[in-house]
């Protein structure tokens, strides 16, 4: 009987590393955005039904944020992957995040 390990199967989809941090602890600040994912939420939306995951590099260390802001979802989908990483700020503008 074969083992699952003489598949010489790997996990196609690769997760974000570092902790979770809250997206009000990098307002305003200077961070690195080094990838990106958008998926369903899953969360009851009313209005909105995606969530955006965010790899970043935020004062030396990596950290994923989860947001579900519409106005950054479709900024972040407008920049092609060949431009990762960037630097950015996030600011809450008009109450909506902006990057800028």
């Amino acid at each position: 009987m074969k083992k699952f390990s003489d598949f010489g199967l790997t996990p196609t989809i690769q997760g974000f590393s570092g902790e979770k941090i809250k997206i009000d602890r990098i307002l305003n600040n200077q961070i690195t955005v080094l990838d990106y994912k958008v998926e369903n939420s899953k969360f009851d939306q009313k209005s909105y039904d995606k969530c955006l995951h965010m790899q970043i590099e935020f004062s030396g260390e990596k950290r994923v944020v989860f947001i579900g802001s519409r106005p950054l979802i479709e900024t972040i989908e407008q920049i092609p992957k060949s431009e990762f990483p960037f630097t950015t700020k996030i600011i809450r503008e008009n109450g909506r995040f902006e990057f800028t």
